[in-house]
């Protein structure tokens, strides 16, 4: 599939657990994009890494410790990050709470 429908409910997208206490599902892509929702529990860590696409992420509840390239910081419901390519980049949850992530382009592997 190279693309979703361009309108997708919430009952239309399957959850996975990549990390312990993470969960996330695909809520809409095109090759050039995609929106993803990621929910945590308190204290789930979304480990470190890199990619080569450019992430967008909004905090659409709880508060989160953001590390970007070595510079952490705390973002709480509404606040927002940009990541740019091949950055280490990772979060903390520091109470419940959900991201909305958008990546340019798509994550290939999350369709997998």
């Amino acid at each position: 599939m190279s693309s979703s429908d361009l309108f997708v409910s919430a009952e239309g997208a399957d959850w996975v657990n990549p990390e312990p206490g993470v969960t996330r599902r695909i809520m809409t892509y095109l090759p050039e994009m995609m929106m993803v929702e990621v929910a945590f529990e308190a204290g789930a860590v979304g480990a470190a890494h890199f990619h080569p696409h450019i992430q967008a992420s909004y905090v659409a509840e709880g508060s989160f410790e953001v590390t970007i390239d070595g510079r952490t910081e705390v973002l709480n419901q509404g606040g927002s990050f940009i990541v740019p390519p091949n950055l280490v980049h990772g979060v903390k949850a520091l109470e419940k709470g959900r991201l909305i992530d958008t990546f340019t382009p798509h994550r290939a592997e999350f369709l997998k």
